[in-house]
C-alpha cells in the first residue's frame, strides 16, 4: 500500500465493536474495517494506520467519549495519538452531505473521518486525570440513582392515591419518616387499628425523626378517620406501597453514601476549596463542574467568556440583512455545565450578599426570574474564573478594597 502524508481515521464507536475508515488528504477511502472492543484488535488497528501513513501522520476522530469507547481512547491517547471528538450532532448534520439517505456504521465512520479532515475547530481529546475519571463515574452514578428516586416517589404517590388519597396529601414522601410510616401502615383500616400509639411505636422503632413522631402519628390517624370505605385492589396495592417504601429507604441511604464519597473525592482536588468557597457552589455542584471541564477549566478555556459560552450563558447573534444586534439563546451548549451554574446562582440567593443584590437589581430592571437568574449565573462564571486564575478563595469584599483596608 502506498504511504500518504496524512491519514484520517474515523471511528464509529460501539459497545461490542467499532468501525474504522481511513481516508487520505483528498478524501479517498483507503480502507475500512470492523474492530472488536478489546485490546489486541485495537492495537492491530493502530499498527495498520501507522503502516498506511508511513512517515506521515495519523489523525484519529471519534464520535463517542462515553464508557464504551473508554478502552479505545485509553490505547490511542497512551500511545500519543492525535484524537479529536466529532459530536453526534455534527455527524448527523454532515450525514446529508456525505451519505444521502442510507445509514451504516461504515458510512458513519467515513463521515467522521471526512469531517475531521475538513474541520480544524474540533476538540482535541487528552488523557483524563484519575480524579476526574472517578468524579465522572460517581456523578453519573448519582444521577442514575436520583432518577430512580424520583421515579420511585412518583410511583409511590400514584399507588397511595389510588387507595388512600387523604394520607398521600398529608406527608412529604421524600422524607425518611413518611416512608417509614408506609413500610408498616398505609390503609385507613390499618392506621385506625394501630392508633396513634401504635404508629408512634412503629416510627420510633425504625428510626423516624423523634421530635416529629407524635405529630405524624396524630396526622395519620386524622387522615384515616376521613375515609371509611375500602377501595378496589386495596390489599395488593398496600403490599406494593410497603415494598416500594422499603426500596426508597434503601435508595435514600445509597444517595447519602454516594454523596459522602463524591464529596470526599471532590475535596481531593487542589482547587476544591476555591470552588466550594463561592456562594451556592457545594461539593456536589463542584464535582459536576470539574467533570464538565475535565478538571482543568483554565487549560480548556482561554477566558471566562469562553467558559460562559460553552455553558450557554452568552447570547448568540441572529442578524440578517438590515437587522443587526439581534441576539437569542444558543441551541448548542453543554447542558450539564449550564445546569451547574444555574443551580449555583439559585442556591446563592438563600443568603444575604452580593448575589442577592445583583439578582434584585435585575428584577428591578423588569427582568423575569429566569432572566435575572441567568444573568447572575453569567456573572458568577466571571467570579469563579477569577478565583481559579488567582488561586484564592471567595471574599465578598473586592481585592482592591481589601488591599486598601490593609494599607
Amino acid at each position: 500500500m502506498t504511504a500518504t502524508s496524512v491519514v484520517w481515521v474515523g471511528i464509529d464507536a460501539g459497545k461490542a465493536s467499532h468501525y474504522a475508515v481511513a481516508v487520505d488528504a483528498s478524501g479517498k477511502k483507503l480502507w475500512s474495517v470492523k474492530v472488536g472492543n478489546s485490546q489486541q484488535p485495537i492495537e492491530e488497528l493502530l499498527d495498520r494506520a501507522s503502516t498506511t501513513a508511513g512517515d506521515g501522520e495519523v489523525r484519529w476522530a471519534i464520535d463517542l467519549v462515553s464508557p464504551p469507547a473508554g478502552l479505545l481512547l485509553a490505547i490511542l491517547l497512551s500511545s500519543g495519538q492525535n484524537v479529536v471528538y466529532v459530536p453526534g450532532r455534527v455527524v448527523h448534520g454532515m450525514a446529508g452531505v456525505f451519505r444521502g439517505e442510507g445509514k451504516t456504521d461504515a458510512k458513519d465512520a467515513r463521515i467522521i473521518a471526512d469531517t475531521a479532515r475538513m474541520r480544524s475547530d474540533l476538540t482535541e481529546l487528552t488523557t483524563s486525570d484519575e480524579l476526574v475519571v472517578e468524579l465522572t463515574r460517581l456523578a453519573s452514578y448519582r444521577a442514575d440513582v436520583m432518577a430512580d428516586w424520583v421515579r420511585g416517589i412518583n410511583r409511590l404517590r400514584a399507588l397511595l392515591t389510588s387507595i388512600f388519597p387523604a394520607l398521600e396529601a398529608t406527608f412529604d414522601y421524600s422524607t425518611r419518616s413518611a416512608l417509614i410510616l408506609l413500610t408498616g401502615y398505609c390503609t385507613p383500616a390499618g392506621i385506625r387499628g394501630a392508633g396513634a400509639e401504635g404508629l408512634a411505636a412503629h416510627l420510633r422503632e425504625h428510626g423516624a425523626w423523634a421530635r416529629g413522631v407524635d405529630k405524624m402519628a396524630a396526622q395519620a390517624v386524622q387522615a384515616a378517620e376521613q375515609q371509611t370505605i375500602e377501595l378496589p385492589g386495596e390489599a395488593t396495592t398496600a403490599l406494593l406501597v410497603k415494598r416500594l417504601a422499603k426500596q426508597l429507604l434503601d435508595l435514600d441511604q445509597e444517595i447519602k453514601d454516594t454523596d459522602k464519597l463524591l464529596t470526599s473525592r471532590f475535596r481531593d482536588h487542589p482547587q476544591a476549596h476555591i470552588i466550594e468557597s463561592l456562594p451556592g457552589m457545594g461539593p456536589i455542584l463542584g464535582a459536576q463542574f470539574l467533570v464538565a471541564t475535565d478538571g482543568r477549566p483554565l487549560d480548556a478555556f482561554a477566558n471566562s467568556g469562553r467558559l460562559a459560552s460553552y455553558a450557554g450563558l452568552v447570547p448568540v447573534p441572529r442578524d440578517s440583512g438590515r437587522v443587526s444586534g439581534n441576539y437569542h439563546r444558543p441551541k448548542r451548549y453543554h447542558r450539564p455545565l449550564r445546569q451547574v451554574f444555574y443551580m449555583m446562582a439559585l442556591s446563592s440567593l438563600k443568603t444575604e450578599g452580593p448575589s442577592r443584590v445583583f439578582y434584585q437589581r435585575k428584577r428591578d430592571e423588569n427582568k423575569i426570574h429566569t432572566q435575572a437568574l441567568l444573568a447572575l449565573a453569567r456573572r458568577m462564571v466571571d467570579v469563579l474564573w477569577a478565583l481559579l486564575r488567582d488561586n484564592r478563595t471567595y471574599n465578598p469584599i473586592p481585592p482592591s478594597q481589601v488591599n486598601a483596608l490593609a494599607a
